[in-house]
């Protein structure tokens, strides 16, 4: 296996299962992006003729998701389309690596939560440390933040996103799994989906 320090890409030798109804969005090549990104806006709009502006803005949103979650070191994106009866269960995991600059160089998860829990005035939220079942101790830090309905498509109701950050082997580069979800009467059952399915996370 390679060490994080001599990636020209992203690391592909991990595997994560995640629930059946959640779509993969390709971040790169742009061309694998926009066709999935046509398809799901199908998917989310079929049977649906009367709503073309909110279909081009849904596409547009997602382009611009896809786009911001490429810059920051973005190597997968999953998006839910569940839904219970008729309401939608929305929910996304965007899974990356950050840039080396942004964290310290460590491969301890202990050290890497004191340093997130002490930073930016609660920026993190919750900071712990949790043991995953195949990939061994990893960060964990859950938070809840205000709509921004001028870049959710006007969701209004508050955030929740659950952050794993997961050492890569034989570096001190960390691998981010980026859960979320605006759904937040159920936020707890959608954490706990959360936590499941960042227990499935293994390498090869």
């Amino acid at each position: 296996m390679k060490t994080a320090d001599q990636f020209t890409a992203p690391p592909n030798d991990y595997r994560v299962i995640v629930p059946d109804g959640w779509f993969q969005l390709p971040l790169d090549p742009p061309d694998d992006r926009d066709r999935a990104i046509v398809a799901l806006a199908d998917l989310t709009f079929r049977g649906v003729d009367n709503a073309p502006h909110l279909k081009k803005q849904f596409m547009q949103d997602l382009q611009r998701r896809a786009k911001d979650a490429y810059r920051v070191g973005g190597t997968e994106l999953y998006l839910s389309t569940l839904s219970v009866g008729p309401v939608p269960l929305a929910s996304s995991l965007l899974i990356s690596v950050p840039a080396p600059d942004e964290w310290p160089r460590t491969s301890d998860a202990e050290e890497l939560a004191e340093h997130l829990a002490g930073g930016d005035h609660g920026r993190y939220g919750e900071v712990g440390v949790v043991h995953l079942p195949a990939a061994g101790r990893a960060v964990r830090s859950r938070r809840r933040e205000e709509a921004d309905p001028d870049t959710q498509l006007g969701n209004t109701m508050p955030t929740t996103t659950l952050t794993y950050y997961v050492p890569i082997p034989a570096s001190e580069h960390w691998l981010m799994l980026n859960f979320s979800t605006p759904i937040d009467p159920l936020a707890d059952q959608m954490v706990e989906l959360f936590d499941t399915v960042a227990g499935t996370l293994y390498w090869e």
